[in-house]
């Protein structure tokens, strides 16, 4: 009851201070629903970009599989804060001059009209078959375990749970649906620091408990239990036998991993639409670096946790390595925070998964409906259509949800490699629209094709011993040599040129560079600090 009792009040809280805060704002222009009206602070950005980013596939995923192998995963979000600086630094200002409301825009600007509606359409097809049946799945897993959901409705563990998917898919459409991107934005700045500080709450009183009432000496114990799992550096094999099941071998940091890193951070529209959204070029600095210093904080959250499962449940749990979290959860925290602690997953849930359904809707609102099948729609209709397409997705990716359960090494693993058959080619595109003025639009699509069909033979269907980040830094690399060899054939006929549209103040943060500085430092002493623990 208590439990209860603390997640309805934080739900409560959150939802009423939102509607409170934006009861006289109008979500009737496109600017206004799909970029909160170009009026973001830095605060609320680094808010809702770490909410947006860090959900449950996190939670539970990158965990248990820091239970299973330890600190190696680390990887993902430290080297996070390296694609920020880019993206505070050279892309967002260059798209906020151009005053972009999506990524797909630049790509019609620098190639084609085609080469964007292409870019659209795997956009939205890589965020209802990927990231947001995992979203739900995870959710709906944290919430059956902390509210033993099946149990108190007398139905099988296995019904539970996709009553829970269901549920929390149609009520996390709302908000996209009916609040648009500044209340997304929001409340996920409410959830997205209540996270963190719950977040890290969990392993320090953990940590209390291991070592009698010193977080310190916990630490310390935690430590001396299994030294190895603190290690960063994995010297798991990244080619030959064994380098299919690897989890992140170290060597994958210098080839594929940074190429996904700035995709996501600087080109995936979900989370740059938040930057997009910035009332200033300082504000959009301001949240991503802002943000760059908290993902250099996460591990704490997402990987000190499953850490800390091994040391209470041992190998207990190595075939269901996705439990971890949630049991670890129920163990350590007291009923009264543990409802808080629910609110703000289902809060992390809703926020990843509305701000996907966001993006999508804008993709294809203003990417694919105003371009093919209503020329002269005007704003209150682009932002209907836009609702209508956040309720349909929405309601597909709660029926494909059911297929990401039981994977083999994780589900964060599992995101990853899926998320590697859009992710490498449409990055090859949009670095190539930037850096690579010979590339024609003929021939950002043969590379683009040629990508896709890449990863897929080499990965799912030949299945080469490679580790599959290896696959996608060879992949980018042949998609760039395939892309000029296609513009040798059809050449760029106009060289393109960015111009200032006046959309907002393009004055730089003047913190901008310094705090990139220490954010590059940061992520080389996380390597130099824990690259040879247990060794």
């Amino acid at each position: 009851m208590i439990t209860a009792f603390g997640f309805i009040g934080f739900t409560l809280f959150v939802s009423s201070y939102t509607f409170w805060k934006l009861r006289n704002e109008k979500n009737e222009t496109p600017d206004d629903y799909f970029l909160g009206g170009r009026s973001l602070s830095g605060v609320v950005i680094a808010g809702s970009l770490l909410l947006t980013n860090i959900s449950t596939e996190h939670l539970i995923g990158m965990n248990g599989s820091a239970y299973k192998n330890g600190s190696m995963i680390v990887a993902w979000e430290v080297t996070s804060a390296l694609a920020l600086v880019m993206a505070a630094l050279y892309f967002v200002p260059r798209y906020l001059k151009m005053g972009l409301t999506t990524i797909p825009e630049f790509l019609e600007k620098r190639f084609d009209g085609a080469t964007r509606t292409i870019i659209a359409a795997l956009l939205i097809t890589s965020f209802v078959c990927t990231l947001l049946p995992i979203v739900l799945y995870t959710g709906a897993l944290n919430i059956e375990s902390l509210f033993n959901v099946s149990e108190n409705l007398e139905v099988s563990p296995n019904q539970g749970l996709w009553l829970t998917v269901i549920l929390v898919g149609l009520l996390g459409s709302l908000y996209a649906v009916f609040g648009g991107l500044r209340m997304i934005a929001h409340t996920d700045t409410l959830n997205g620091y209540g996270l963190l500080l719950f977040g890290i709450a969990i392993p320090i009183i953990a940590l209390a408990d291991i070592g009698a009432g010193n977080p310190i000496a916990g630490l310390i114990e935690l430590f001396n239990h299994n030294p190895e799992k603190f290690n960063v550096v994995s010297l798991e094999p990244s080619v030959g036998p064994g380098s299919r099941e690897a989890i992140l071998p170290f060597n994958v940091l210098f080839t594929g991993l940074i190429i996904n890193q700035v995709y996501f951070w600087t080109m995936h529209q979900s989370i740059i639409q938040r930057a997009l959204g910035a009332s200033s070029l300082k504000e959009a600095q301001k949240g991503l670096l802002y943000t760059g210093v908290l993902k250099i904080l996460v591990p704490l959250i997402v990987v000190l946790p499953g850490i800390i499962g091994f040391y209470y449940f041992g190998q207990e749990l190595f075939n269901d390595q996705d439990l971890v979290y949630p049991m670890l959860v129920k163990r350590v925290l007291p009923a009264w925070m543990t409802g808080l602690f629910a609110a703000v997953i289902i809060g992390a849930v809703f926020s990843t998964f509305n701000s996907v359904l966001n993006s999508a809707a804008t993709i294809f609102s203003l990417g694919i409906y105003k371009r093919y099948l209503n020329r002269e729609a005007g704003g209150k209709a682009l932002v209907r259509v836009g609702k209508i397409a956040s309720a349909t997705l929405a309601i597909l990716s709660i029926f494909i949800a059911p297929f990401v359960a039981n994977a083999p090494e994780g589900l964060y693993q599992l995101l990853q490699q899926l998320n590697g058959i859009f992710f490498i080619p449409m990055a090859t595109v949009i670095i190539a629209g930037f850096f690579f003025p010979k590339v024609s639009a003929f021939g950002a699509k043969c590379g683009l094709f040629f990508g896709l069909a890449f990863y897929v033979i080499m990965n799912f269907v030949i299945k080469v011993e490679l580790h599959f980040v290896h696959i996608w830094g060879i992949e980018f690399v042949l998609n760039v040599i395939v892309m000029h060899l296609a513009s040798l054939i059809h050449p760029v006929k106009e060289r393109f040129t960015i111009s200032d549209v006046g959309a907002v103040d393009m004055e730089s943060w003047k913190l901008a560079k310094p705090l990139s500085l220490l954010l590059v430092l940061a992520t080389v002493m996380v390597y130099i600090t824990l690259g040879f623990a247990g060794r």
